[in-house]
């Protein structure tokens, strides 16, 4: 069988098939593509969001501009506990999430006296936070009970934060989520506990 040269036209069976072949290749991308966002879509609104951090007050745990993955639906669950790190928007007139750690849940009673953190009369001690546990707020009067449906929560640098310390215990439905995970800078990749 004779190959056609380059310079002959294609018969055109030939072209129709090529041209259908083109047109399906291109409708299946299109359609990965949208089913991808989907997914995307519904992953980011109910089960996962990478979120960015804003603020120098969790260093050393997170560090501004380190991106972590939040868990969306850990609190649907259950309640957030003390140790918990989470995303969540606050009561005051901020558009920014802010990123802190749990360290009191409904009923529990904080206190602040000589610098230490107190949570049901004990000592609170979180591992990476440091600094002088002080009251930010007249407003606010130790020793503090948590209201039902409530947290409360400070950064793990304590003397750089603005926390419920200032702005009061914060109610459970503002938790965009629970951080899991820092994955980036890559070479601080840490996991929290679930």
């Amino acid at each position: 069988m004779e190959k056609p040269r380059p310079d002959e036209p294609m018969p055109q069976s030939e072209a129709d098939e090529g041209g259908q072949f083109s047109w399906r290749a291109f409708l299946e991308i299109v359609q990965a593509l949208a089913l991808a966002v989907i997914i995307s879509v519904f992953l980011n609104l109910f089960v996962v969001q990478v979120t960015e951090v804003r603020q120098r007050s969790m260093e050393p745990t997170l560090h501004q501009s380190d991106r972590v993955i939040v868990s969306k639906i850990d609190y649907r669950l259950g309640a957030p506990k003390p140790g918990d790190i989470v995303v969540f928007n606050p009561t005051t007139d901020t558009t920014i999430p802010f990123v802190k750690r749990v360290v009191a849940v409904a009923g529990d009673v904080v206190d602040l006296r000589g610098g230490q953190l107190y949570v049901n009369g004990k000592p609170a001690v979180f591992p990476d936070a440091h600094g002088l546990n002080a009251p930010q707020s007249p407003q606010i009067r130790y020793p503090y009970t948590i209201p039902p449906g409530e947290f409360f929560a400070m950064g793990d640098n304590r003397e750089a934060s603005s926390d419920s310390r200032s702005f009061g215990a914060q109610p459970d439905d503002r938790i965009i989520g629970k951080v899991l995970l820092r994955f980036w800078p890559f070479d601080r990749l840490r996991f929290f506990a679930w």
